[in-house]
């Protein structure tokens, strides 16, 4: 027997005896989206349920399913203090709660992604972290599999580190893995992992997917946010020829387009030949896709989102979203009036980062209204969180066009996102505008 599989027999217990160390008052992290170790925030749960625990500060981002039926189910948020840095639906349930009670017990903690990993090495710290990973090898490396994120900074700066080893993690290489002697508790748990969903195709998806593919050449290195246009984007990919990818988010479109070829990294100036990521949020396709594939690199939001790093790679395209945009450029992508509805998230370390590379481009593509056309998405002005300063705002895609609003005066900018307006609002916005001189 190996020195690394005696001290894994050695650290491998019950999740109840995992957690048992966990004290009222004290700092716990989990794993994000698929990282949710569900065993280990059962073992939690309980004791919050019991009362052996109260006074648990959680930080966590992207909430999903095994979070929700724990440590955030309704029967334990007397005990905990939650702080998310994206949210969720699951979330966003708890913060109408809580507007509906007063009772305050979360609170939103605001960061730019590839700045997270520092915020846990020098002002957040956290006692316990708890997460999934992969079986571990011969040589005692587990693998963080799904999600790099901040996790890996957050394992090697708190007190105590507690794994979930599910053999259906992928193994991923890059800087995804954790020796044996870096963790203090094991539990094994080989459930299925969680599956992120596809929304329903809707017919603007298609148009604006289209238009964004036209602004990609042949050659360049993407990143891609999630939902209907981007799944779009890469379905009208298929016809490009030596993509890469260098993105904060995995998605299984970004998995076919490997698959299909089009995709190989060769032509990266950046990791070349590797498809590098920090978080995935996929189906067991792209999973299979993902494990012992040398191809595949994971590495911390502070490497892969910090605009510096991203700017190095040549004909950087980023593709993301956006809630609201205003006639200024101001962009709100995280809140509903000042209610946060997800998070600064890394939209604006991609949107400076892509600008800043040889060639690259930013690229803003969404719905021009919302509410089925009661709401159109293109304001006046911003009455929510502004997450993406005028001054970075790049090119702007909507079903009715394409702009770039690069080197545009205020007077230029307004009236371009009218024209890409939906034509039920174009008049209003002109009327607002002219109130202000705008134009």
């Amino acid at each position: 027997m190996t020195n690394s599989m005696k001290d894994y027999e050695a650290k491998l217990c019950t999740p109840d005896e995992a957690v048992c160390h966990i004290q009222s008052g004290n700092c716990m992290g989990f794993g994000i989206g698929i990282a949710q170790p569900p065993a280990l925030l059962e073992a939690v749960a309980r004791r919050l349920r019991t009362g052996d625990l109260a006074d648990l500060r959680i930080y966590y981002t992207i909430a999903m399913k095994h979070a929700q039926e724990t440590v955030l189910a309704d029967d334990v948020l007397h005990a905990v203090h939650l702080y998310p840095l994206f949210m969720t639906e699951v979330d966003r349930e708890i913060d109408k709660k809580q507007i509906q009670t007063g009772h305050k017990v979360m609170s939103y903690v605001p960061a730019y992604f590839y700045q997270m990993s520092r915020l846990f090495e020098d002002y957040i710290h956290i006692d316990t972290f708890i997460t999934t990973v992969s079986p571990m090898d011969e040589h005692g490396y587990f693998s963080l599999g799904t999600n790099n994120d901040y996790s890996s900074a957050v394992i090697r700066n708190c007190r105590t580190v507690v794994v979930e080893v599910n053999r259906n993690m992928p193994r991923v290489f890059g800087e995804s893995l954790v020796h044996v002697s870096e963790v203090d508790r094991i539990v094994e748990n080989h459930v299925t992992l969680l599956e992120s969903g596809s929304l329903p195709a809707r017919p603007e998806d298609e148009t604006i997917g289209k238009q964004v593919v036209e602004l990609i050449p042949d050659g360049a290195t993407i990143q891609l946010g999630i939902g209907g246009v981007p799944n779009a984007v890469c379905r009208f990919l298929s016809g490009h020829k030596d993509l890469g990818i260098h993105t904060e988010l995995l998605s299984p479109g970004m998995g076919d387009l490997i698959r299909a070829g089009v995709v190989t990294g060769g032509r990266k100036s950046l990791h070349r030949w590797k498809h590098v990521f920090t978080m995935c949020l996929g189906d067991r396709s792209l999973y299979d896709l993902m494990n012992n594939n040398p191809s595949m690199e994971s590495y911390p939001a502070s490497h892969v989102n910090h605009p510096a790093v991203i700017a190095q790679n040549s004909n950087m395209v980023s593709v993301n979203s956006a809630i609201e945009i205003d006639l200024y450029g101001q962009v709100s992508a995280e809140s509903m009036g000042w209610h946060e509805f997800s998070g600064t998230g890394g939209a604006l370390d991609f949107m400076r980062g892509a600008f800043d590379a040889p060639g690259g481009k930013s690229i803003l593509a969404f719905y021009s209204s919302a509410r089925n056309g009661a709401v159109s998405r293109i304001v006046p002005r911003i009455t929510s969180l502004v997450t993406d300063p005028r001054a970075d705002v790049e090119y702007v895609v909507t079903e009715y066009g394409t702009v770039n609003l690069k080197g545009k005066s205020t007077q230029e900018r307004a009236l371009a996102l009218i024209g890409i307006a939906h034509p039920s609002f174009r008049e209003e916005l002109v009327i607002e505008a002219k109130k202000v001189v705008l134009i």
